[in-house]
């Protein structure tokens, strides 16, 4: 993104991608135009929220015609720079990380898995989906400088040192999936997802905060 879209709140920043993963759907279905409210149906964002977060771009439909598909996914993967591809390290090849190196974003042509690392000798120089294991010793003379993000899923309490160590080897964004609260500088972007913690929200927001009618899926009964 240049520096104007910079400016754009983050919340909207996250949802860009889910637009463009329909957006290309419709692409492939071979839709011509979409409108605000079709587009709210599919992606669980209510109308006028989606109006607002194409608003920070400018003017990319037309009223009473919606929008073109073509014209948006067009912008919209320059805007999320899907013509080019961003190599990913995986850091942990227990059970999620192996699922992680068989899914390995086949759906997202503009990201992959280049390359893991573990502890296990067993798992050490073997392949799983195409991607190289190498040993967690090697991190630093094997990680690329050109791969600018890591997937972190091994046990906790290595955490904090693994990315340590994935700072000092230039890593520039971390995907946090382990339960640990990593610290690390300004200057790197940490995105923690921990599954346990989610499940046990929805399962709360399931008893104590029932939909009512007309209210968005997606949508927070109040915010943290």
């Amino acid at each position: 993104m240049n520096e104007e879209q910079n400016k754009i709140p983050q919340a909207t920043a996250k949802r860009l991608p889910l637009y463009y993963r329909f957006l290309n759907n419709l692409h492939n279905q071979g839709k011509e135009r979409v409108s605000s409210k079709e587009l709210s149906d599919a992606v669980k964002v209510d109308s006028a929220t989606i109006r607002r977060d194409f608003s920070y771009f400018g003017a990319l439909g037309k009223k009473g015609y919606g929008y073109n598909v073509n014209y948006l996914l067009s912008f919209f993967r320059k805007t999320l720079d899907q013509d080019e591809v961003t190599k990913v390290a995986l850091i942990g090849v227990g059970n999620l990380g192996t699922a992680f190196l068989h899914y390995n974003f086949l759906k997202n042509n503009n990201t992959m898995i280049e390359m893991a690392f573990d502890a296990s000798e067993e798992k050490v120089g073997t392949d799983i989906g195409g991607v190289p294991v190498y040993s967690i010793e090697e991190l630093e003379s094997k990680l690329s400088d050109d791969i600018p993000i890591a997937i972190l899923t091994v046990p906790a309490n290595a955490a904090q040192g693994i990315t340590d160590r994935l700072i000092e080897a230039g890593i520039s964004g971390i995907l946090n999936f382990t339960p640990a609260r990593i610290t690390v500088p300004d200057r790197i972007r940490v995105h923690h997802i921990d599954l346990a913690v989610e499940l046990q929200a929805l399962i709360y927001f399931l008893k104590h905060y029932p939909l009512q009618e007309g209210e968005e899926v997606g949508e927070e009964p109040f915010n943290a």
